[in-house]
């Protein structure tokens, strides 16, 4: 869907630092971590290779870590949430737990993304149950513009997010989380289901239903935001 693709969320310029400062690589014991030796690290999954080097210390991996994994957590939570600030507050728990977790991070695991989706999208649900199915106001959700942008474009860009956002906020917690996984974050299914501990079939469901329900919700705004396909 052309709604879903075409948006996404922009994280706070200040949050990479803020977690990048909580990324204080734990000492680890020399004839522990040096036995990991690289040919143990799970291939297919680099990013896991660089949770390696940072759990023996490499504050360049830290680095890195914090760049790649800080828009994925942000982007997500922003999408299910609607609000920036407890996005905000949702990736940096979760890359905290992240960094807690990494010296004991074993070859064989879920790929590293799929376990920060899956803490992601828990403390999203936490959230979403403690303040019930309220929603935060549009107007309330600060998005940086992009300065190349024309005034007539970042109204525009602006106006499909808002409405987005508005018709993510109606749909069911699992719902929104299994579109904005699939459709917006571009995730396989079978990695979806990992993450939302269900069925490969149930993630199907989800995201049929969900794309329906947003259909139907932006229906009657297509033209007046510039939508002419499907």
């Amino acid at each position: 869907m052309a709604m879903m693709t075409a948006i996404k969320s922009r994280r706070p310029s200040n949050l990479m630092a803020r977690a990048y400062l909580h990324c204080m690589p734990a000492p680890t014991s020399s004839t522990v971590m040096n036995e990991r030796a690289s040919s143990d690290v799970d291939r297919d999954d680099p990013v896991a290779a660089l949770l390696s080097r940072y759990a023996q210390g490499d504050s360049a991996a830290a680095r890195l870590l914090t760049i790649q994994l800080t828009p994925l957590a942000y982007g997500h939570a922003f999408r299910v949430l609607g609000d920036a600030a407890e996005a905000e507050d949702v990736a940096q728990e979760a890359l905290m737990r992240l960094w807690k977790v990494a010296p004991d991070w074993r070859e064989g695991d879920a790929k590293v993304s799929t376990w920060l989706y899956r803490v992601v999208a828990n403390l999203c649900i936490d959230k979403l149950r403690k303040r019930g199915r309220g929603t935060i106001p549009l107007e309330d959700i600060a998005e940086p513009a992009d300065p190349t942008e024309s005034a007539a474009t970042k109204l525009q860009h602006k106006a499909r997010r808002d409405a987005l956002q508005s018709a993510l906020n109606v749909l069911p917690e699992r719902q929104r989380q299994a579109v904005v996984l699939r459709h917006i974050d571009g995730l396989a299914n079978s990695e979806i289901a990992t993450i939302l501990d269900v069925s490969i079939e149930a993630v199907e469901s989800l995201t049929a239903r969900g794309k329906q329900a947003l259909a139907k919700l932006l229906r009657g705004r297509r033209d007046a935001l510039g939508y002419d396909d499907d």
